[in-house]
């Protein structure tokens, strides 16, 4: 019996080491904001093809904390995404949250409304449940689609 108390403090004090690390993992709205607007920029100086690439592929640059870049055109079709490189390419715009919200589409009219905060439920990539998600939205350079940057709540 003394070895399960040992085991179940040991498990007590991983989880109490853990937690804090992890929740310092989360990224504020403003390092999300700059993120996106850093994007922004980048499209405008190598182009649409090489900035799609860099943000799905380049994890080092465009990988911060909980934060990746993600790109869709006005369709809602996905252009680059640094969280899931297998969403590039597909037709998003029918997705909604467990609530029935539209992720894509409102996240499309956040962004051609002059942007900002758009907030609607996601799996959380860290402990896998649903939770409350806000993904700062802007228009491309280009005007078509929209640059999102998300922070989980």
């Amino acid at each position: 019996m003394h070895s399960f108390h040992r085991y179940a403090a040991a498990v007590v004090t991983v989880a109490c080491l853990v937690a804090p690390a992890i929740a310092q993992e989360r990224a504020n709205k403003e390092e999300a904001t700059t993120m996106a607007n850093a994007a922004f920029e980048h499209i405008k100086k190598v182009g649409t093809e090489k900035a799609y690439k860099d943000f799905t592929t380049d994890k080092a640059a465009w990988t911060k904390k909980d934060l990746y870049v993600m790109v869709y055109d006005s369709k809602g079709v996905a252009l680059a995404h640094g969280g899931n490189d297998k969403l590039v390419g597909k037709d998003m715009s029918a997705v909604k949250d467990p609530n029935g919200k539209p992720v894509i589409g409102g996240l499309l009219q956040k962004a051609t409304s002059g942007g900002g905060w758009y907030d609607y439920d996601w799996p959380d990539p860290i402990s896998k449940k649903m939770m409350g998600k806000s993904t700062y939205a802007i228009k491309q350079p280009n005007g078509e689609g929209f640059i999102g940057v998300g922070i989980y709540r």
